[in-house]
């Protein structure tokens, strides 16, 4: 199973539905790192060994930039503000979350809608 980060400005309606289904999430805020520069965030969910959901084009550019440079990160799944409902989230995520392990997100970006 892979575990879930939750950037800043995911809204918690997200997280609390992903919890519900028994996906393992924790929040920016709750691991006391909302106010970390987009480097920094990438590399505390590495070190925590979950993947980054974000809406943010700023972590999605700190992402691709590792890709291209080989530098290592635990993944982003990315998705653009109000691209997609907030059911349709959970449901992507949920379905990454369960039918994937760790290794395979790792140095990856992946976007959602499925």
């Amino acid at each position: 199973m892979i575990n879930l980060y939750m950037d800043v400005h995911i809204p918690k309606a997200i997280t609390t539905g992903l919890r519900i289904r028994g996906v393992d999430v924790i929040t920016a805020q709750e691991d006391n790192a909302a106010t970390l520069p987009d480097p920094s965030l990438l590399n505390r969910t590495t070190e925590l060994q979950r993947v980054l959901f974000t809406f943010d084009d700023d972590l999605l550019r700190e992402a691709q930039r590792r890709q291209s440079e080989g530098l290592p990160f635990a993944g982003v799944i990315y998705t653009r503000f109000l691209k997609v409902s907030i059911g349709e989230c959970v449901s992507n995520l949920e379905l990454i979350a369960k039918s994937g392990e760790p290794e395979d997100m790792l140095n990856s970006v992946e976007f959602l809608p499925l």
